[in-house]
């Protein structure tokens, strides 16, 4: 017969060990916690509710920025001005390596300097924190002369891209000398941005505001137009039109009398409907592209978006909701309380009766319709006038675009649309 204290002991051990199995499966259980965070953490990032895939293959090393080498008389390299770990850590824009950090000056701006002189304490204080840039011709003068005098009130820069070459009759206008004109015959606002408006270039800029020149802005402040914008958190907007007064081409640009602002459009009848269900533009999340105004963080991003060869920018209008900083139901919208008049001019191109281009056959070769070269479908496909010939290079530009975008989507490993998943996105008004 085993004594009192046998079995206590056993009873202890026992209970020793059951303690020590314990530890070890909640040793395990944290260690698979702690290493599939962090595995989950490594592949995954989060941004504004939307995962991206944005893992690196494994032979892929972390970018190291490099300090430039010491360069004594005579040209004969001596090696590192410093060799610790604080200087290989600071990262320096590409091609200023050579130079000390300080002097380094990464941005601009298009503000406009004296010859000689400091700058006017006026305008010092009155430093623009907005941009106007608008495609123009001198026929529409005076619907131009309008709005630039609406911005410039309110303390705006004014950039003109002249397309039809004529620069010199705008100095008539008292305030040709204080706005900036870039002229370039025949090309369109997208071929001017691309190319003078680098994200850089407008980094000390708020708002770009990328108009059209026929719009009546007789009921518009762009003060106040901002001010709803900074409100509401809209990141891509534009002011809605008069149905009253302007040629509309899509129903969500309509202002509506009692909004103060709207980001969806509800339609029921014919194609394209839009109910509450529809989460892609142009239901939601979608602008005109005659008038967008862009934040800052946005129009860095579309302007990598615009293709340098696709002048007309269409199809763009349909993704820039991946630009909006966020989920585009929310970030992208329609100011109805401040609103413009869409006139509707024809501009590039023309009416002109006199340049009549021969009309080609309607049959397309088999190569020029699979080409990415957008000159060779634009020589390969039928014309009319001018104004023909704009819109139906359009309609080619636009197909190109779409192709570029499914070819990147598949090529890119690392992106995952935002947007697949449309059941995640919010229903607003």
């Amino acid at each position: 017969m085993k004594s009192f204290y046998s079995v206590s002991h056993l009873s202890e051990t026992k209970g020793r060990s059951y303690l020590c199995s314990l530890f070890i499966v909640a040793s395990l259980f944290c260690f698979a916690y702690f290493a599939g965070s962090a595995f989950f953490a490594k592949d995954y990032k989060m941004f504004s509710g939307f995962r991206i895939n944005c893992s690196q293959p494994q032979h892929v090393q972390p970018h190291k920025c490099k300090t430039s080498p010491r360069v004594e008389r005579g040209g004969r390299i001596t090696g590192e001005i410093k060799g610790s770990n604080e200087c290989m850590e600071k990262c320096r824009s590409p091609g200023s390596e050579a130079l000390p950090e300080g002097i380094v000056s990464k941005t601009s701006d298009l503000e406009m300097r004296p010859l000689w002189g400091p700058v006017s304490k006026d305008k010092k204080l009155r430093h623009s924190v907005n941009l106007l840039a608008i495609a123009v011709g001198i026929k529409q003068k005076e619907v131009v002369n309008q709005i630039v005098k609406k911005f410039l009130e309110n303390n705006f820069v004014v950039m003109l891209f002249h397309y039809d070459g004529i620069v010199d009759e705008w100095n008539q206008l008292q305030w040709s000398s204080q706005v900036i004109h870039v002229s370039a015959t025949n090309q369109t606002k997208w071929w001017f941005s691309k190319r003078f408006l680098h994200p850089d270039i407008v980094a000390e800029y708020d708002y770009i505001f990328l108009w059209d020149e026929d719009l009546g802005v007789e009921n518009f402040n762009p003060g106040r137009y901002l001010s709803i914008v900074k409100e509401e958190g809209l990141e891509i907007s534009q002011p809605a039109l008069d149905p009253g007064t302007s040629e509309i081409h899509h129903q969500i640009t309509a202002r509506r009398r009692k909004a103060r602002v709207h980001r969806r459009i509800y339609k029921f009848k014919g194609s394209g409907r839009c109910d509450q269900n529809s989460t892609s533009p142009p239901c939601v999340g979608w602008v005109e592209m005659m008038a967008p105004v862009f934040s800052r963080a946005a129009w860095r991003c579309a302007w990598y978006m615009i293709q340098n060869d696709l002048i007309h920018a269409w199809g763009l209008d349909m993704k820039l909701g991946y630009c909006a900083q966020g989920d585009r139901a929310i970030k992208v919208g329609v100011v109805d309380s401040e609103y413009i008049v869409h006139i509707g001019l024809p501009t590039l191109g023309g009416n002109s009766d006199e340049q009549k281009l021969i009309v080609k056959s309607l049959d397309h070769s088999s190569q020029a319709k699979g080409s990415e070269d957008p000159d060779e479908l634009a020589n390969s496909a039928p014309k009319f006038d001018n104004r023909s010939a704009v819109r139906k290079q359009s309609y080619i530009e636009m197909r190109i675009f779409k192709r570029r975008w499914d070819t990147a989507v598949k090529k890119d490993e690392c992106w995952n649309d935002p947007y697949q998943n449309n059941s995640t996105v919010q229903v607003v008004k």
